[in-house]
């Protein structure tokens, strides 16, 4: 993989801003969040994660030494139980908003700029490779309109090996949604990589490094290829207020496996400024479109009748946190169909 292209040299140039975005489809900011704010809001997201027992005991919270018999993910129960903790963090969601990257988001997308209420950690366990998340465009998961952005930067230092966001330059000019199939990982959905071309891009990240792009550019993780680090990181999305939103991005993030409210979240927080301050804009909130998850389930059901353990964990999963819902009940009939029985692969 290449480097990434460094912008701080056009920071105040929007101009040239907009250039690297239309040309490359990302631009990429060394320092643009300050270090220690950062590492202030590790050492919250930590203290909850060693209080969860994601973390080894008698370690130091901000080191992240995972506890590998804690592994999980998106998609299991106990990942959105530990994950739901954080998530009520009034530190986690006020970064969001922090001046340094609103500004920025404001000279890219304009005002009224909205910055998602569904905001995002990724909490990725070492030895744990095959539930990377995949490469991918994220419209097909946040929907609304293309010109919503993703704004990604590591909580503390993230080196290669520890499995930072890569990029694919230019990906973003077909201008279209590309096609994408069953996959483990957030998401569930990934692009074949047949169908694409160029070379990937990216670094290894120090913390305050900030990596943002538009919804159809074609990025993926890379593996947490360490012993025993858990990789933290921040992805939020950004938009400018007059465009569409998709109904389930005004919802607190995997709120659908456990029912999490927003008066949940806020339930400990100091202050009452960020809470619900979307509502006092006049949003055009667009149903959410089913297409590309209710294909992915589809393709995970045909591959589980094929022997596809990747399929088969994925439905065993569903079944275990959903088992009463339409598609776990769908799951479980799958599962118990001749051929469908391999070990799981975890």
């Amino acid at each position: 993989m290449k480097e990434l292209r460094t912008s701080n040299d056009a920071f105040d140039d929007a101009e040239e801003l907009h250039r690297r975005l239309d040309e490359e489809g990302y631009i990429f900011f060394r320092r643009l969040q300050d270090p220690d704010q950062l590492m202030a809001l590790r050492r919250d997201i930590t203290r909850v994660l060693m209080e969860v027992g994601w973390l080894e005991k008698g370690t130091d919270p901000l080191d992240g030494i995972a506890r590998i018999g804690a592994q999980c993910t998106e998609g299991d129960r106990e990942y959105t139980d530990g994950y739901h903790r954080i998530y009520r963090l009034e530190s986690f969601h006020r970064s969001a908003h922090w001046p340094e990257v609103t500004e920025m988001m404001e000279k890219l997308l304009g005002r009224p700029l909205l910055p998602h209420p569904q905001k995002i950690a990724r909490l990725w366990f070492p030895q744990y490779t095959q539930h990377t998340t995949p490469i991918h465009q994220d419209f097909v998961h946040f929907q609304g309109s293309y010109q919503t952005y993703t704004c990604w930067a590591p909580v503390g230092d993230c080196p290669i090996a520890l499995g930072g966001l890569a990029v694919l330059p230019g990906s973003h000019k077909i201008d279209a949604i590309r096609e994408h199939r069953f996959s483990l990982g957030a998401g569930s959905l990934a692009i074949d990589t047949r169908d694409l071309d160029g070379e990937w891009a990216t670094t290894d990240y120090q913390a305050g490094d900030t990596l943002i792009f538009p919804s159809l550019t074609v990025h993926q993780a890379l593996p947490n290829l360490t012993e025993d680090r858990l990789r933290i990181s921040l992805d939020n999305r950004y938009q400018n207020g007059r465009l569409p939103i998709a109904e389930h991005m005004l919802e607190p993030h995997l709120q659908i496996m456990n029912s999490l409210s927003w008066d949940d979240v806020y339930a400990d927080w100091a202050e009452t400024k960020l809470q619900y301050y979307w509502k006092k804009m006049d949003l055009e909130v667009v149903p959410r479109n089913m297409t590309w998850a209710d294909k992915g389930f589809a393709e995970a059901l045909a591959l589980t009748r094929q022997g596809n353990e990747a399929a088969q964990h994925h439905l065993r999963r569903l079944v275990k946190r959903d088992p009463d819902s339409e598609q776990g009940k769908e799951a479980a009939a799958t599962l118990a169909e001749p051929g469908a029985c391999s070990a799981d692969m975890d």
